[in-house]
C-alpha cells in the first residue's frame, strides 16, 4: 500500500504529501496521527507542528524559507504563508568524509564509445557546423539543408511526408523505406549545425565567454571535427577562437575547417570550397568507429528542469546516487545551476577537497547573486510558475532538493562557466538554472551525456550529446512518453528503492553511450544552442 505523507529528513517540521489529501482527513506520520487543515495536493507540504511568523521551515534537513504568518500544525505551506529564507555561509566549517558505494558489479562494464586521440572517449561522432557571429548564421542553415538532404535520409520526418503527400495530391501517406535508411551515405557519423545570436555587437568578454564555449565543443570527445565560418570584421576572432582551444588542449589533434566570408569572395564561391573540404573531411571521420571503453570514461552533466515537488524525492535522489557511483568507478559527474544551489552552500563547501575550491564556489555565487541583484532581481525569484503550482514554494526548497543531484561524494573540483573538466569524481559548474543555456553550458564543459531530471516535462534537447530525460513521477512517464527516457515515479510509490532505480538508469546510460538505444530528444532532433551572456549589449 502506497504511503501518504513522507518526511525527508528527521530534522525537518514540513510532511510531503504524495497523494491528494483532504481536509479533515488523518495522515499517520512516524507513529504520530495529523489532521490536514485544508485540502492538500500531491507533491505539496503541511507543517507537523504549529509555527509561529518568522519561525523557520525546515526540509532537506536545511533552512528553506521561514512563516509569513501564523501556520496551524496540519497547514498546507503556500506563498502567502511563507517565503524564502536561507542560511548564510561564510566558509568551511568541518571536513567532510565519504565512503564510496559498492562498485564491485560495475567496475569492469564498458560501453560502446568513439576514441580520441586524447584519450577521451564519445558517445556519439559528430562532425559540427558553427558560425562565430551570427552573420554567419544565414550560410550555415543553407549549409544544413544541404547537407541533411544529401547525407541524412531519416532527417526526412513525417510531418515533411505528410506536406509532400499534400503537395502531391496523394491520398497516401507516404513513409521512408528501410531500404532508403540503409542508403544513407555515412554510417558512422551525424553532421549537426548550431546557430547563435552572439559574436559581436555585445560585450567583448561574451564573445571570448563565446570563443571558449565554441573550443569545448570541438573539444567534446563526442565531436569528430568542426566546420567554422566567420565574417571577419566581429569580435569574436577566428584567432580568440583557436586560442581558446589550443589553451583548452594544446595536444587536440582534430581537423578544424574554417572559411572567412569577407577573404573569400561570393557566398558562392565560399559554400562550394566548405561543401568539397567538409565532405572530404566527413568522409574521413566515418571511419572512426565505436569500440569498447571503461565506463569510467564517462562525463555525466547533471541537471533538472520543469521541477516538481517530487523531483527531490525521486529522480534527484537517483541521480545524486548514481553520481556517487560514478565516483566510485572512477567516472566524473558534473553538477550545474548555480541559482539552485542556494540554501545548500555550506553542505557543498565543506564536501569540497580542496579549501581554495569552496572558496572559490561561494566567490561565484556571490557575484552571480550580486549580478542577479543589480538587475533587478534575485535568487529568491528563481522558482517558476510551474515550480510554485507543483509544491516548490521557495529558491530555498526548490536548491534543496535539486542539489540533490550531486549525491553524497567529495567535490574534486569547482568550475566556471566555459572552464572545461579536469578531475574525476563530482564537479561544480557555475551555470544559470535556465534549461537550455545549462545543458548547453555543461557539454562546453565536456560532458559526453547530460541526464535531466523533470517532473513536469520538458523537450529539450542538444546537437552533440544524448539528454537523457528522467521523470520523477509515473503521471508524466504516461502522459508524455515522446520525451521521456526513464521513470523514477516507482520511487514515489515505494516499489523501487533509490538504489535500485540508480542501477536501472546506470544500465540504460550504456546502452544510451554505446548507440543501441536513441534519446527522446534526438528522435524529436530537439538540437538546442543558448550561450549563456553574462554582459549587456552595446
Amino acid at each position: 500500500m502506497q504511503k501518504k505523507v513522507l518526511k525527508v529528513n528527521p530534522k525537518d517540521n514540513v510532511a510531503v504529501a504524495l497523494v491528494d489529501l483532504k481536509e479533515g482527513e488523518t495522515v499517520i506520520l512516524d507513529n504520530l496521527t495529523y489532521e490536514i487543515i485544508k485540502d492538500t495536493k500531491a507533491k505539496h507540504k503541511f507543517v507537523i507542528e504549529h509555527l509561529n511568523i518568522d519561525d523557520p521551515i525546515i526540509m532537506y534537513g536545511v533552512l528553506v524559507g521561514k512563516a509569513n504568518l501564523p501556520i496551524q500544525k496540519g497547514e498546507v505551506i503556500t506563498t502567502e504563508n511563507v517565503k524564502h529564507q536561507s542560511t548564510k555561509v561564510k566558509g568551511k566549517t568541518e571536513t567532510a568524509s565519504w565512503i564510496a558505494p559498492d562498485v564491485a558489479q560495475w567496475k569492469d562494464r564498458t560501453f560502446m564509445g568513439y576514441h580520441r586521440e586524447d584519450g577521451q572517449v564519445g558517445t556519439e561522432n559528430i562532425w559540427l557546423f558553427f558560425p562565430l557571429v551570427f552573420c554567419e548564421n544565414r550560410n550555415v542553415e543553407i549549409l544544413k539543408d544541404i547537407f541533411e538532404k544529401e547525407l541524412l535520409f531519416e532527417k526526412v520526418t513525417k510531418h515533411q511526408l505528410l506536406l509532400r503527400s499534400l503537395v502531391n495530391n496523394s491520398s497516401e501517406f507516404e513513409t521512408i523505406t528501410e531500404e532508403e535508411k540503409e542508403s544513407r551515405v555515412f554510417k558512422n557519423i551525424e553532421v549537426k549545425f548550431i546557430t547563435h545570436q552572439g559574436g559581436c555587437g555585445g560585450i567583448r568578454q561574451d564573445a571570448e565567454s563565446l570563443g571558449r564555449l565554441l573550443a569545448g565543443y570541438v573539444n567534446n570527445p563526442n565531436v569528430a571535427g568542426a566546420t567554422v565560418l566567420s565574417l571577419g570584421c566581429q569580435n569574436l576572432q577566428v584567432q580568440i577562437f583557436k586560442d581558446a582551444l589550443e589553451k583548452m588542449n594544446p595536444d587536440h589533434k582534430k581537423p578544424i575547417i574554417v572559411y572567412e566570408q569577407q577573404k573569400s569572395g561570393t557566398v558562392d564561391e565560399m559554400l562550394s570550397g566548405i561543401i568539397k573540404d567538409s565532405y572530404e573531411a566527413i568522409k574521413r571521420a566515418n571511419e572512426i568507429e565505436r569500440k569498447p571503453a571503461s565506463i569510467s570514461k564517462l562525463v555525466l552533466g547533471l541537471e533538472c528542469g520543469g521541477s516538481d515537488g517530487f523531483s527531490g524525492i525521486s529522480a534527484n535522489p537517483v541521480l545524486g546516487q548514481l553520481s556517487d557511483l560514478m565516483a566510485g568507478i572512477g567516472g566524473a559527474t558534473i553538477l550545474s545551476e548555480f541559482p539552485e544551489l542556494c540554501g545548500v552552500e555550506q553542505e557543498l563547501v565543506n564536501r569540497c577537497v580542496n579549501e581554495k575550491d569552496g572558496e572559490r564556489f561561494l566567490q561565484l555565487m556571490k557575484d552571480f547573486e550580486k549580478s542577479v541583484v543589480a538587475a533587478g532581481s534575485g535568487f529568491d525569484m528563481n522558482p517558476s510558475p510551474g515550480n510554485i503550482k507543483d509544491g516548490l514554494i521557495t529558491d530555498a526548497m526548490k536548491s534543496a532538493g535539486a542539489a540533490k543531484k550531486g549525491g553524497s561524494s567529495l567535490i574534486n573540483d569547482v568550475l566556471d562557466f566555459t572552464e572545461y573538466i579536469k578531475k574525476p569524481g563530482l564537479n561544480l559548474l557555475c551555470t544559470p538554472g535556465n534549461d537550455v543555456e545549462c545543458t548547453t553550458a555543461l557539454v562546453g564543459s565536456g560532458s559526453n551525456m547530460v541526464l535531466f531530471t523533470t517532473g513536469l516535462g520538458t523537450p529539450t534537447g542538444n546537437p552533440v550529446v544524448p539528454v537523457v530525460k528522467i521523470s520523477s513521477n509515473t503521471a508524466l512517464y504516461e502522459k508524455m512518453p515522446d520525451i521521456i527516457d526513464f521513470n523514477t515515479g516507482d520511487v514515489i510509490k515505494g516499489e523501487k528503492t533509490i538504489e535500485e532505480k540508480a542501477d536501472e538508469l546506470l544500465e540504460f546510460i550504456i546502452e544510451v553511450a554505446s548507440g543501441n538505444i536513441k534519446t527522446k530528444a534526438a528522435v524529436l532532433q530537439q538540437n538546442d544552442f543558448i550561450p549563456w551572456r553574462r554582459g549587456v549589449s552595446l
